[in-house]
């Protein structure tokens, strides 16, 4: 009879086991939506060229056919087609200081990492679309490439005159330099060299040249990560 009762005594003091660990369980953390370096550069791009004049027309992330590449492909950051010629625009992120000069092989991020020049890069992407518009327009292209404020400069001091047609800018006054430079070609030529309707040729002429499919996009870049 007591250990009946003393039985009945220790259930009505005990928790069901389901309870306590439910009363044990930590609270579920809120996720936070991860934000990647790269896709606030782009952002940060996506509005300057938003700050263009009306009669530029601009291109994001191309994938071009080129038969010199070791992939066979070209990607392009950027190009903008204005009434004066085409910016070719490539946009790099690092954080130091970059040196290097117009003809040297490779350029160096604080003294301790090595980089490809990035206005020889940019003028393999220059000569594919010529190729590419070849029969459709002859036109002008100006080399730009893009660093985030992340890093400063110490390079050769005429990729910052307006009067050079290959340029080194930080992000932040991508479009200033942009302007700069078409109301330098302005006041030199007079009249457009890219007539409205050769633009959007030149325009139609990308799009469809743009290669879009997943599976080559992906390709592409790990045969490039995967250089020797």
């Amino acid at each position: 009879m007591f250990k009946a009762l003393l039985s009945l005594f220790k259930k009505s003091d005990t928790k069901p086991p389901q309870a306590v660990r439910k009363a044990q369980a930590p609270k579920p953390k809120p996720k936070v939506a991860p934000t990647r370096i790269g896709e606030l550069g782009e952002h940060k791009i996506n509005i300057q060229l938003d700050q263009l004049p009306k009669e530029c027309k601009s291109l994001s992330d191309l994938m071009l056919p080129n038969a010199k590449s070791r992939t066979g492909y070209t990607q392009i950051d950027h190009v903008v087609i204005s009434p004066y010629c085409l910016f070719v625009i490539e946009t790099k992120n690092y954080n130091g200081e970059i040196k290097g000069g117009r003809t040297d092989q490779q350029w160096s991020v604080s003294n301790r990492y090595k980089m490809y020049n990035p206005l020889k890069q940019n003028y393999g992407h220059i000569k594919a679309i010529e190729s590419l518009l070849k029969g459709v327009a002859a036109v002008k292209f100006i080399s730009m490439v893009s660093f985030t404020m992340r890093c400063r400069f110490s390079i050769d001091p005429e990729l910052r005159k307006i009067y050079s047609d290959e340029l080194v800018v930080y992000d932040v006054e991508l479009s200033e330099f942009i302007s700069r430079k078409l109301i330098s070609l302005k006041a030199g030529t007079p009249g457009p060299l890219i007539s409205a309707t050769q633009a959007q040729t030149i325009y139609d002429h990308l799009v469809q040249a743009n290669i879009t499919d997943i599976e080559i996009r992906k390709l592409h870049v790990d045969k490039i990560k995967n250089r020797s």
